[in-house]
């Protein structure tokens, strides 16, 4: 599926580029919350990887892993989103 692909190469970008940025940040705050964020893409990339792998193959084989993608998609996804609040939030509180 087309909009599987798109968003694959998306996130992966995202991915990319967010890893790249933080070599440019000195502030350890702001390092922290770009690698949040990327953190986000790369669990959006192994979970829509793993959809896509199923789509394409529809085995058991290919269940399992889509099922083992999701997982470790969610959980980067899920623990990348409270850094992300996290440290947004003291952010917010350093430039206050």
């Amino acid at each position: 599926m087309p909009l599987f692909i798109v968003i694959i190469v998306v996130s992966f970008v995202l991915y990319i580029y967010f890893k790249v940025r933080i070599l440019n940040v000195k502030d350890p705050l702001f390092m922290r919350f770009t690698n949040a964020k990327a953190r986000i893409a790369l669990g959006l990339f192994i979970s829509t990887f793993g959809m896509n792998q199923y789509y394409f193959y529809q085995t058991k084989l290919a269940l399992f892993v889509c099922i083992v993608f999701l997982a470790l998609g969610i959980a980067q996804i899920i623990y990348g989103y409270k850094l992300y609040k996290h440290y947004r939030e003291e952010i917010l509180k350093v430039n206050d």
